[in-house]
């Protein structure tokens, strides 16, 4: 059940069953807005509820009229800080809850006003105070940058922890459920999971240099990170690890600009993305629950759900007023989901370094367990999600005005990331995925895509459907045989 014994201990540091009438009272009032309720926020309006929700016992004949009185005169003092949890952000996670609470109508409504319910919910209190440690513990010299951070499992949907900002009481705007802000990279891995699907391997090249694309009258210069560029041709599985941005939007063309949309809807964002040239690259500002739980389905994959953190209801008799049901779909292809999943372990990857570090390799000596994972960032934002089967967790790091990140901003999410999901899965089981029947791992050069040689530089296994791998024979796809996206020239840029 979620709540009562923490909001007790927090409120008045003893446990629920030693509350009196109106602390008791006091505390049913607080989850129907606790922005407005909380009697730590707002004393007059809390006030105002508990007396409300004692009136409502008395005309009931829950209560006598001398517990009333004796309930609405009572000086009750407020202890604030929670010694065992410690935790300044629980209370984003129950605003997640009465969120979804409210949009379950108006029999709950009844309920609550009649007698009480009580709520279980999916929160693991493990989980929350792995990602407010870990928040703390990293961001130490910013008192105005501010954070989201989720945790879920992708097996079923259930929120496990939630995030949405610092510290609750300097600031109740959830950002985890109410934010929409730019993605950046991270939208990547749904552009790489449609080229998959319509033909492209883990081996497919393109070249990659400063390049100039034409659509129609208009000019579109997209620039790699730190302008750095292999000015020769890569493979998808080198796109993914360095983040390339040319290489991405070839493939965005190529396949045609609608399809990173139709594989967005597939995948659980519910924002209207716009058709433009740029949508690989993130321009485009999403919610980061709904990001999050995009990132679930390659998790699971292919099986879509939806997020939720409410398990069940029940009156206080215990007889159950809703349960969660699964509305699980399926949405990707397993083989190909798996694929995708493989190539998100390569921004990690020692083995990949070549004229580039791999994004995430800052934080490879700190992982114990596989994860897919992709960060992203705009001048404004800071992403990084990744998963394994069991769990995806998603850190966004920004200022609510939208000022520009310095360069010391971006190191957070990483390390906040890393610190939060190893924490949580120390002395956990943890597995990655079984290969499925249809796909098959060959030793090939990660940079170029070529099967490796004795004299290859680097060599790595990547995966393939059975029948599209590389052979000595057969030459993989690459843009110097002459086929080059639609509307896409390349011009050595001057600057």
């Amino acid at each position: 059940m979620y709540g009562i014994e923490n909001a007790s201990e927090f409120y008045f540091n003893k446990s629920a069953k030693d509350l009196s009438l109106a602390e008791s009272a006091m505390l049913v009032s607080i989850p129907k807005s606790p922005s407005n309720y909380s009697p730590l926020i707002n004393p007059k309006l809390a006030k105002e509820r508990q007396t409300y929700i004692l009136n409502t016992m008395l005309k009931n004949k829950i209560i006598t009229n001398s517990e009333y009185d004796k309930a609405i005169n009572e000086e009750l003092e407020y202890y604030g800080k929670k010694d065992k949890l410690n935790l300044n952000t629980l209370m984003y996670y129950q605003d997640a809850v009465n969120h979804e609470l409210e949009g379950l109508g108006n029999l709950i409504k009844t309920h609550l006003e009649k007698g009480g319910i009580k709520v279980y919910t999916t929160l693991d209190i493990d989980a929350q105070r792995s990602l407010e440690e870990s928040i703390n513990n990293n961001i130490k010299d910013n008192d105005d940058i501010e954070v989201s951070g989720i945790m879920m499992s992708p097996i079923d949907g259930s929120v496990l922890a939630l995030v949405g900002g610092r510290d609750y009481n300097k600031s109740e705007f959830n950002r985890a459920i109410s934010a929409k802000r730019q993605v950046g990279s991270i939208m990547k891995p749904f552009l790489y999971y449609n080229a998959l699907e319509n033909g492209f391997t883990a081996s497919t090249s393109f070249l990659s240099q400063e390049t100039t694309f034409q659509i129609g009258a208009e000019s579109y210069a997209p620039k790699n990170y730190n302008n750095i560029y292999p000015n020769k041709a890569i493979c998808m599985a080198s796109a993914i690890a360095f983040s390339d941005n040319i290489y991405a939007i070839k493939t965005h063309l190529f396949l045609g600009s609608d399809s990173l949309i139709t594989t967005g809807k597939r995948v659980g964002i519910k924002t209207k993305l716009d058709n433009i040239v740029s949508l690989p690259l993130g321009t485009v500002e999403l919610n980061p629950l709904e990001i999050t739980n995009a990132y679930a389905t390659l998790a699971s994959l292919g099986v879509k759900h939806e997020p939720y953190f409410i398990k069940k209801i029940t009156d206080i008799s215990g007889n159950i007023l809703y349960e969660h049901e699964d509305t699980s779909e399926v949405v990707l292809n397993k083989s190909t989901t798996f694929i995708l999943n493989e190539l998100l372990k390569g921004t990690y990857d020692y083995n990949m370094i070549d004229y580039a570090y791999p994004t995430n390799i800052s934080i490879a000596s700190q992982l114990t367990h596989e994860y897919g994972i992709k960060s992203g960032s705009t001048d404004t934002d800071n992403w990084i999600i990744g998963f394994n089967k069991n769990i995806v967790s998603s850190i966004w790091i920004g200022y609510d005005d939208n000022t520009k990140m310095s360069n010391d901003d971006f190191k957070y999410s990483k390390k906040i990331w890393a610190n939060a999901l190893e924490s949580y899965l120390k002395d956990k089981e943890v597995t990655w995925y079984n290969i499925p029947e249809n796909v098959v791992g060959v030793i090939v050069d990660p940079i170029t895509g070529n099967l490796a040689t004795n004299e290859s530089t680097h060599k790595k296994i990547l995966y393939y459907v059975k029948g599209t791998e590389p052979s000595f024979t057969q030459e993989v796809f690459d843009e110097y045989e002459g086929i080059i996206p639609e509307n896409t020239k390349t011009e050595d840029n001057e600057n």
